[in-house]
């Protein structure tokens, strides 16, 4: 999703949001705020998206969203119990229908084991809930927009538009980690 235009999986995500009045919230680690940001650069995101948390820190994610601290000792934050845990604490913050939440590892090294370029994404609705994790090769920022992208794919296909993300998206960026 380059320049300032908004993404046609995030105009898709919105209108089916939108089409059965269910609003949209995130819980975004590794991302920081740049899926909510994907959302709202849809006209009229204002009707269905509730909001964002950047969970950035273990502490956030315990004490704002209610991931239990002992899922993060046992688990990692960058687990998808972790990630459904977010999503699931963002649905209730908001009082929102759908939550989208991602973790991982940017880089450039190894997180507490766990390698970079380590994405995990969720969604939650009222229909069920979904997580899946990638690895994906790149710089930092490859990863965290092939994150974002990889959550609005998954939450797209949550909402039952058959949109399911199936590879990784592709970063094109020269640099090295």
């Amino acid at each position: 999703m380059g320049g300032h235009a908004a993404s046609p999986v995030a105009r898709a995500l919105v209108a089916h949001a939108h089409q059965r009045a269910w609003t949209i919230a995130t819980a975004e680690s590794l991302t920081a705020g740049l899926v909510v940001d994907a959302l709202v650069r849809v006209p009229g995101a204002s009707a269905v998206v509730r909001g964002g948390v950047a969970a950035y820190h273990a502490e956030v994610k315990t004490n704002v969203l209610g991931v239990p601290a002992e899922v993060i000792a046992r688990r990692g934050v960058t687990s998808r119990e972790v990630a459904l845990a977010m999503a699931h604490g963002v649905v209730a913050l908001t009082a929102s229908d759908v939550g989208i939440a991602t973790t991982g590892v940017a880089g450039p090294g190894p997180e507490q084991g766990v390698p970079a370029g380590t994405v995990t994404v969720a969604a939650v609705t009222p229909a069920g809930q979904w997580v899946r994790s990638w690895r994906v090769a790149g710089t930092r920022e490859c990863t965290r927009r092939a994150a974002r992208d990889l959550a609005l794919a998954l939450a797209l296909g949550a909402l039952g538009n058959n949109h399911r993300p199936m590879g990784v998206t592709p970063c094109d960026d020269k640099e090295q980690r």
